[in-house]
């Protein structure tokens, strides 16, 4: 059974004190001692500092841990969500990411100093989104710019997120599919669990993202097939069949096993000959046994001088050269396309992808009752904050040194 710890706000209490500070976080690591963790959260942030700092615990723990948002994890409470193993998120919670801030005053030499200190912050908060996610540095950059508010759908499709619970039943098979691929890589079981995720938002209304995470599905199951399954090249096509090919073997004509081979004569690379009847492997002959080769041709090459020009009278011989070429080719070809087809489909995604990202990413959603959102929307200009071009460069200057 996991240890669990519960980072809910308070009226007092936020990241960074009371049941919510890394010291507190710290005594609950301990005190598991080793037990898989569960950390549940539901909190508008609070000290930047704080959070990393709960974020390494997290990280360091000999035990495995999950974080679970369970309503919401806003500024800092963000990060402390990263520092799971695995990010679980509730269907109905939200995740936000915005610029840390502080509160300061002082004379222009302190306030560039806090400009200087709040950037080095932004760019180590945005190097754990960018770990967790695999994002670029512009594109979290810009999330953090525009204070994002993301849902549970949202930060799965982006990878802050590898779940979202949605508290109902799996469909038929799907614990069983989800025990087949747990150890797949991330990016894969995040795929996966949007498929089989009953009756969600993203199942019902985004037909298109379902189009491509089932693509996405159909590609892992097929490396899962070449990998088990075997492929014999023929002058007639690929020959599929699970095992070693023998009399008795099941063929198909397609990498799904689903099309029985055509009964016919199939010559490999190699120069034998497998008879196919009903899809199924009548008679495998070797190059060696040929029942219309020549039964004196071991005494003909004694006789004679070995001339390949001299072989080429034997036309069965002739014959199994050719096919054995043609299988060759054939097989080349069917390469080449399929090589072909996957650079072209990929460059179509990745170009598709980033657009829909750039749709997705910005969110001006603000829940009402969020003071530390709707502060960060209503807050006025600061009567330092440089107005004119010449003092603008000037303080890129400062900053710059």
């Amino acid at each position: 059974m996991s240890y669990k710890i519960y980072l809910y706000d308070t009226d007092t209490d936020c990241i960074g004190s009371g049941t919510l500070s890394s010291t507190y976080v710290q005594s609950q690591l301990e005190a598991a001692a080793g037990q898989d963790v569960e950390v549940h959260i539901s909190s508008v942030g609070g000290s930047a500092f704080d959070a990393i700092a709960i974020y390494d615990l997290l990280k360091k723990y000999n035990g495995n841990v999950i974080t679970y948002i369970d309503a919401l994890a806003a500024s800092a409470a963000s990060i402390v969500a990263m520092g799971g193993k695995q990010v679980v998120m509730s269907k109905y919670a939200l995740l936000m990411i915005h610029k840390p801030m502080v509160g300061t005053g002082g004379n222009a030499d302190e306030l560039l100093k806090d400009v200087q200190m709040l950037n080095i912050v932004q760019a180590r908060l945005a190097q754990i989104y960018i770990d967790k996610t695999g994002l670029d540095g512009v594109t979290i950059n810009s999330l953090i710019n525009a204070v994002t508010w993301l849902s549970a759908d949202q930060a799965l499709d982006l990878g802050f997120i590898d779940q979202v619970e949605d508290y109902s039943a799996d469909i038929t098979n799907s614990a069983l599919i989800k025990n087949y691929v747990n150890t797949a890589p991330v990016f894969y079981q995040r795929c996966i669990n949007k498929i089989l995720t009953k009756k969600s938002n993203m199942n019902i209304e985004n037909k298109e993202l379902i189009e491509k995470t089932t693509s996405v599905l159909d590609k892992i199951m097929n490396f899962f097939k070449k990998v088990v399954n075997k492929q014999t090249i023929t002058d007639k096509g690929t020959l599929h069949h699970a095992g070693e090919l023998d009399e008795g073997t099941e063929v198909y004509n397609d990498e799904d096993m689903s099309s029985p081979a055509a009964s016919d004569t199939y010559t490999t690379a190699s120069g034998s000959k497998i008879a196919v009847q009903g899809g199924q492997v009548q008679k495998i002959v070797p190059p060696a046994a040929d029942p219309d080769a020549d039964p004196d041709a071991d005494d003909d090459d004694d006789s004679e001088p070995s001339d390949k020009f001299k072989a080429s009278k034997k036309p069965m011989d002739v014959q199994n050269k050719l096919q054995s070429i043609k299988a060759k080719l054939h097989a080349q070809n069917a390469l080449l396309n399929e090589a072909k087809e996957a650079l072209e489909t990929a460059n179509l995604r990745l170009k598709k992808t980033r657009e829909e990202v750039k749709n997705d990413i910005r969110s001006d959603f603000s829940p009402e009752g969020s003071k530390r959102s709707n502060k960060a929307k209503t807050e006025p200009v600061p009567f330092f904050a440089p107005q004119t071009a010449l003092a603008q460069n000037a303080v890129r200057k400062a900053v710059s040194k």
